[in-house]
């Protein structure tokens, strides 16, 4: 385990040793997806106004197993009104964060030796996520032409052992949407296959950059094209949370055995220790679902990469959403072509444990100044290959 450390991580801690000896301001770190801009007031009023007017015994006690009823209930108000889909108390089951959503979702619709499909690239910990419940990932080779799915390789993958599809839009680390086209043609294929083998292929939507999409975009809700999805949602992009580890699994209303699945999960929790994010959270959360942190800053950072990149003849496909942007290195191995920016100062981090050889990942999630001040760096880690 300790040989297999996050790349993402290493890469973080790098900086953070290199910023102790130049200043942090003279660090380009695009490493690490943590979040650049502030919790909106209105988490930080709810915090404040929970903590001095609340009875502290009922505040700080246990709360049951499927978590807190007045999170739960608000969550499927929120997102049965933004989506249209009639969502209930009983199909939302808080979790640490999307991590411990996926977790739990895996868990709960697949049993050890059953296979999961997910789609390069995609996030390295998707391989923990889902291994360490005895299923096992299957990785579809990514279609980089556009980073929609990869169909005509998807149909060699499925068999009657694969019991979930796990996907991830807006899509880390490329920023890719899935269009409403991609979602209609997975939710066929699905359907067909569920129908073909005789059991029920769930779909996990891996979804915490759901509000950050660019150019007035609406991002196609993959629930609502298929109804045995297991969506998996985080606060710590939206409300600039991370720290705080609260998001959800959402079981669709029509899905199969849906009425049970977040009592199961909530079973399976006691296996695994998680017993419920910490309940101040969900409350202060309940009340701020209709709002977001001011997430501008990330769209501003993006053109400004993304024009940059283009100018320095780096092939790059231009993201939809989240914070990250997936360029094609300057040479075949990306590893080397991360290591060499180094010598500008640049962290960038390789591509490799995403499934895709050959590009590197940025998190702009950064102070747009800093990003101004990083083109130079850009523009002479370019010129070293000429």
């Amino acid at each position: 385990m300790l040989g297999a450390k996050s790349v993402i991580r290493e890469m973080f801690m790098y900086g953070k040793e290199r910023a102790a000896q130049i200043g942090y301001e003279n660090v380009f770190d695009y490493s690490l997806g943590n979040p650049s801009v502030p919790c909106p007031p209105q988490f930080t009023q709810a915090m404040v106004d929970l903590l001095q007017n609340s009875e502290p015994v009922a505040l700080h006690g246990y709360c049951p197993s499927q978590g807190d009823p007045t999170f739960r209930s608000a969550v499927a108000q929120s997102i049965s009104h933004r989506f249209g889909l009639p969502y209930e108390q009983k199909h939302i089951f808080p979790t640490t964060g999307a991590a411990g959503a996926i977790a739990h979702a895996i868990r709960a619709v697949t049993t050890p030796g059953d296979e999961v499909i997910t789609f390069a690239p995609f996030f390295p910990e998707y391989i923990h996520y889902v291994n360490k419940t005895g299923a096992d990932l299957k990785v579809v080779p990514p279609d980089t032409e556009d980073f929609q799915i990869n169909f005509d390789a998807l149909e060699t993958f499925l068999n009657p052992s694969v019991k979930a599809v796990l996907i991830n839009t807006p899509n880390n680390p490329t920023g890719a949407v899935y269009t409403a086209r991609t979602l209609e043609r997975l939710a066929g294929l699905l359907t067909q296959k569920s129908r073909e083998y005789g059991h029920t292929i769930f779909l996990v939507s891996d979804e915490p950059y759901r509000e950050i999409v660019f150019a007035g975009a609406e991002h196609p809700y993959p629930a609502a094209f298929y109804p045995n999805t297991l969506t998996c949602y985080s606060f710590s992009k939206s409300l600039s949370l991370p720290g705080e580890r609260l998001g959800y699994v959402a079981v669709h209303p029509q899905c199969e055995e849906g009425d049970i699945l977040v009592d199961v999960m909530a079973q399976i929790s006691r296996g695994i220790g998680h017993n419920c994010p910490p309940s101040i959270i969900q409350l202060a959360c309940a009340r701020c679902l209709e709002v977001t942190s001011d997430l501008s800053v990330y769209e501003t950072n993006m053109n400004l990469l993304y024009n940059k990149l283009t100018e320095l003849g780096f092939a790059v496909k231009k993201p939809g959403g989240t914070f990250y942007i997936f360029p094609k290195a300057l040479e075949e191995d990306s590893i080397a072509f991360c290591e060499r920016a180094k010598q500008f100062d640049l962290l960038l981090v390789p591509a490799d444990s995403f499934g895709c050889p050959g590009y590197f990942r940025m998190a702009y999630c950064i102070d747009t100044d800093k990003v101004r001040r990083s083109l130079p760096a850009l523009e002479a880690l370019a010129a070293s290959y000429r």
